[in-house]
């Protein structure tokens, strides 16, 4: 028999059914709701506890500390894969055999050259445009230069619009970059890996010859991976309701990257630099802020540590940590803001009311920390994430697509003022 959830208004008995995940997940299908009872809606303020969708993309267990993409754990993904494998992953469903990550990534490689009206749009931003601003405004203009909508029925249709913004978003990337530092626009190497060329098209000098740092590569194809998807968060949620308007790929991805902007979103590696840089003008006594933090009568938040999902701990900043620690060790970067963050780190881990709290510091700390150290503009570190996460967007606006979810229309209770009549 299946189970069923009973609600009782002014009397009366309504049964929904409770859908069952696959990870023994469990809710209560309301999509009824309004039918039956004649007009009554849930009121849940941020989407806390409404689902807003079916996904067999990524599982996550806030209170035991676990992320799957497709199954696979987030540790063994970090340790073994590459970050188009995790791509290739997060889109089609299953691990490429190496014979289709070799074309995946020639014909990404084949479709990474953007127009060059594009730079013309992108020299009428002023240096002082926030990176984010840039990256969606270009991200969208590629519908131009690719207006006709994807087939999303069509595998082919699908696999070359997955291939051209895969291949371009990377070069669009670095040019935001150089654009803001006065540097020559680069198209990067087709010789190399997608992570090494990256890295080539954003850090490469005119003057001189760009060598690879291992250890620089590892921890970038880290944070890709890391941050290539994580359930319904505000940016995803955001590119699925967009798409479910049948808006195009590039127009809900553009509006992903503009829901990531956002502070309490993507923006929080950024937040972390500009707290540490705060607290160096202040003296750098981390001790005192410390302090602050614990002070509830305090407004000062310490960023990069707890998270809103991960009750525990944060699966991701356990497996970063390690790559940070690497970098700065291979680098001997010397910078206060560097020391600052360390110091902070080890303080957290040792205080009592941080460690029974479970304020451990998360994945947006060790992030902000690595781009720090790889000489990334903090104004970038937000667009880092982006392309990292661009996969998981295309997973879930196509899975979206071709479950031919219904356009999304959330209701609300009006609070306003009632019929009144105008007055001359």
């Amino acid at each position: 028999m299946s189970e069923k959830a009973t609600l009782e208004i002014n009397g009366q008995k309504y049964d929904f059914p409770i859908v069952n995940g696959s990870e023994n997940e469990k809710a209560i299908n309301i999509s009824s709701l309004r039918a039956v009872t004649g007009g009554i809606t849930t009121l849940d303020p941020g989407f806390k506890n409404t689902g807003s969708c079916q996904s067999a993309i990524t599982f996550l267990d806030g209170e035991k500390g676990i992320l799957r993409y497709r199954g696979y754990s987030i540790e063994e993904l970090a340790e073994k894969a590459d970050f188009l494998e995790v791509a290739f992953l997060l889109i089609f469903g299953d691990l490429p055999t190496e014979e289709q990550l070799l074309k995946f990534h020639k014909d990404i490689k084949d479709n990474s050259i953007v127009d060059d009206d594009i730079r013309k749009i992108l020299d009428a931003f002023p240096k002082s445009a926030h990176p984010m601003g840039v990256l969606s405004s270009l991200t969208s203009a590629l519908t131009a230069f690719n207006p006709t909508s994807v087939n999303i029925d069509s595998e082919e249709d699908m696999y070359n619009s997955v291939v051209k913004i895969l291949g371009k978003l990377p070069v669009l990337v670095a040019w935001t970059m150089r654009k803001k530092q006065g540097l020559p626009l680069d198209y990067g190497d087709n010789s190399l890996g997608y992570v090494e060329n990256v890295l080539k098209m954003m850090f490469k000098q005119p003057n001189q010859d760009y060598v690879q740092n291992p250890i620089l590569v590892n921890a970038l194809n880290k944070l890709l991976i890391l941050h290539a998807d994580h359930e319904q968060n505000c940016s995803t949620s955001t590119v699925r309701i967009v798409g479910s308007s049948h808006a195009g790929l590039f127009a809900s991805i553009s509006s992903g990257i503009s829901a990531l902007w956002g502070p309490l979103h993507g923006g929080a590696n950024q937040a972390v630099l500009e707290m540490l840089e705060a607290i160096k003008e202040d003296g750098g006594d981390t001790k005192k802020y410390m302090a602050k933090a614990k002070d509830k009568s305090d407004p000062f938040r310490l960023m990069g540590f707890g998270h809103r999902v991960y009750k525990n701990f944060d699966p991701r900043a356990k497996i970063i940590k390690v790559a940070a620690d690497e970098v700065l060790n291979d680098l001997g970067v010397e910078d206060p803001i560097l020391d600052i963050a360390k110091s902070l780190e080890k303080e957290a881990l040792a205080d009592p009311y941080f460690v029974q709290r479970k304020l451990y510091p998360n994945v947006d700390f060790y992030s902000g920390i690595i781009y720090r150290a790889m000489g990334i503009p903090v104004d970038m570190f937000t667009v880092m994430f982006a392309l990292g996460r661009l996969p998981g967007w295309i997973g879930q606006w196509q899975e979206m697509r071709l479950r031919k979810e219904p356009i999304g229309r959330p209701r609300q209770i009006y609070n306003g003022q009632t019929s009144r009549s105008f007055k001359a």
